[in-house]
């Protein structure tokens, strides 16, 4: 496959800034990095809609 022009590159999701094919689709390891921790401290949520009712309670 050959390589993307700049102008077709992605976007970081961090930064914007143009992804590099080393740390795709981050700009950098420091990117990388950041959107790992901000897993790992759960700033990123799966919203999680339930069709079913609570339990009534007693």
């Amino acid at each position: 496959m050959p390589p993307r022009s700049e102008s077709r590159r992605g976007r970081c999701p961090v930064c914007a800034k143009p992804e590099t094919d080393a740390h795709k689709p981050f700009c950098s390891q420091l990117c990388r990095d950041r959107d790992l921790l901000s897993w790992l401290d759960e700033r990123y949520r799966v919203p999680v809609h339930s069709d079913e009712e609570p339990p009534a309670e007693s």
